[in-house]
């Protein structure tokens, strides 16, 4: 059976995991009724507007 010959230092192990818990960006698209930075298939929270049409009233 192979056996590792030495311990695998902390410092080698902690390089090689280094990668894999990176946060990726939040994915945004803008409205396209006002311009601002939403989350795509939500409300806009700035005009409330969702596929063309209004779902929250917001006052202006």
């Amino acid at each position: 059976m192979a056996v590792p010959k030495r311990k695998v230092s902390s410092a080698r192990q902690n390089k090689r995991r280094s990668n894999v818990w990176k946060l990726e960006a939040p994915a945004l698209m803008r409205c396209p009724k006002c311009g601002e930075f939403k989350s795509p298939h939500r409300v806009c929270s700035a005009c409330g507007y969702y596929n063309g049409r209004e779902v929250i009233k917001k006052e202006a």
